[in-house]
């Protein structure tokens, strides 16, 4: 006579059959929600290009120019007045 009435027997047949195939499963998953987190989580920050700035206005590039050192402070001045007179019109 069995004390616990055969519930340490374990599942019997197909229990095996389905314990397995829902460990495989199980393991599977998280083994695809680890991968597609590294992949996705490490490529996005690194393979993404820099973000695109609202596109300069030509005084924007002038102040740019200017900072760069491609043109001296009159150059600036005189090419300034040019965009502020071509704007009033």
């Amino acid at each position: 006579m069995h004390w616990d009435n055969g519930w340490n027997d374990g599942p019997g047949g197909w229990g095996w059959v389905a314990m397995v195939v829902m460990m495989v499963a199980f393991w599977g998953g998280v083994a695809w929600v680890v991968s597609s987190y590294l992949r996705h989580g490490t490529t996005r920050a690194t393979s993404m290009p820099p973000a695109q700035a609202v596109p300069a206005g030509p005084e924007d590039i002038l102040h740019e120019r200017l900072a760069r050192g491609d043109i001296d402070i009159d150059e600036y001045q005189r090419r300034l007045e040019v965009l502020q007179a071509t704007r009033r019109v």
